[in-house]
């Protein structure tokens, strides 16, 4: 969470391999080097071999620091490139956390938001796949991808404060990219191009109107993954609506963005892509600087508004929290642990209450003794 990108955080997840999950995605790994060759970068950012990279879907027992009460849904290591290139990466997407984000959503904001019932379709029928693909390519081949040309630093030291933002933004434009490719369905990861395109509504969406719930009126958005969400969107909107890929439309009062080309739109995040793997590769910071403080960090405050107007209506939290079992060992005759029952807290605040006093071992008053 340092902005700088210096200090890591603390955060722990207990997990549980699914092993039928990370076998049906293995050919994401197996396929690597593929993307990487097709990938619309400069030749020069481009790794001539892929190496080391592992994925697993799991399932989360629980979790702490970081990670808890409001989860992320992937992770992905090491930070640094150097280890990367050498060595490779490893994945991991949480898949009962994604999954229970989705059934939690509800279809209410969907309904209020998507611009036709064709949108709404597409993502009942294709969005929960689209969702899941699109983290395990940002995670698998977004992170692992590309590479920073002889003599430049790493990204923490030479677009600094941008260098978290710029890097998810990455990742997701490599999943965007590919998600409306035919090798994915080559590949047997999705049946239909639908699924890209379900995933192509959800984050222009997102980006230019639905994540705004989650700040207060006239905020500034200052969350990495936020503000990428918002670069891609708005950069990608600002393009597309001169050329008529995506379209505005205001009915009875209400915003809702249509896309009409998604081809086109393909196209827009590659440029995008190519752009930000520069920036990454040369480290040039003041070009990182002008995307994200262009079209990252302000708010339209007339959108913002309707946003909180609308989704106040249909009664959703903004965020998800997670409450974790308590895990009490049941033991048999000879003292030995024969199985271990879960049982989860009444409500969150209860949790939490119980973590302060059962694990809160810094003092209430940390009295200065002088020697």
């Amino acid at each position: 969470n340092d902005p700088l990108g210096y200090t890591g955080s603390y955060e722990t997840i207990v997990q549980i391999k699914d092993f039928d999950a990370s076998e049906r995605m293995k050919v994401l790994m197996d396929n690597a080097q593929w993307f990487e060759d097709h990938m619309p970068f400069m030749d020069a950012h481009k790794k001539k071999e892929v190496v080391g990279i592992t994925y697993n879907v799991v399932n989360v027992a629980g979790e702490a620091g970081d990670a808890s009460p409001s989860t992320p849904i992937g992770v992905n290591l090491p930070n640094s490139n150097w280890i990367r290139v050498v060595h490779g990466s490893k994945s991991v997407s949480l898949g009962n956390i994604v999954s229970a984000y989705d059934k939690a959503s509800g279809g209410g904001l969907l309904s209020e938001f998507a611009h036709d019932d064709v949108e709404v379709a597409r993502s009942e029928s294709h969005g929960a796949l689209a969702g899941k693909l699109h983290t395990a390519m940002h995670e698998v081949i977004g992170h692992a991808s590309g590479k920073l040309e002889d003599g430049v630093g790493e990204p923490k030291q030479t677009i600094k404060e941008y260098s978290s933002t710029l890097e998810e933004g990455r990742a997701d434009l490599v999943a965007l990219y590919f998600m409306l490719d035919e090798k994915m369905v080559e590949l047997g990861l999705m049946k239909t191009l639908e699924t890209g395109k379900s995933e192509y509504d959800s984050y222009i969406r997102n980006g230019m109107m639905l994540q705004l719930r989650r700040l207060e009126q006239g905020a500034d958005i200052e969350e990495a993954h936020m503000r990428n969400r918002a670069w891609i969107s708005h950069w990608c909107f600002e393009r597309a609506q001169e050329s008529g890929a995506i379209a505005k439309v205001v009915r009875d009062g209400k915003t809702f963005l249509d896309i009409k080309d998604y081809e086109a739109l393909r196209g827009l995040f590659g440029e995008l892509l190519r752009e930000v793997q520069r920036i990454k590769s040369q480290g040039d910071y003041e070009a990182a600087k002008a995307l994200v403080e262009g079209y990252g960090v302000k708010v339209d405050q007339a959108i913002h508004e309707e946003v909180l107007t609308r989704s106040e209506a249909l009664g959703i939290a903004p965020y998800g929290g997670f409450i974790n079992p308590e895990m009490q060992a049941m033991y048999v005759e000879d003292g030995m642990i024969g199985d271990v029952k879960l049982v989860y807290p009444d409500d969150f605040a209860t949790q939490m209450l119980n973590y302060s006093q059962s694990y809160g071992f810094l003092p209430l008053n940390n009295d200065y003794i002088a020697e």
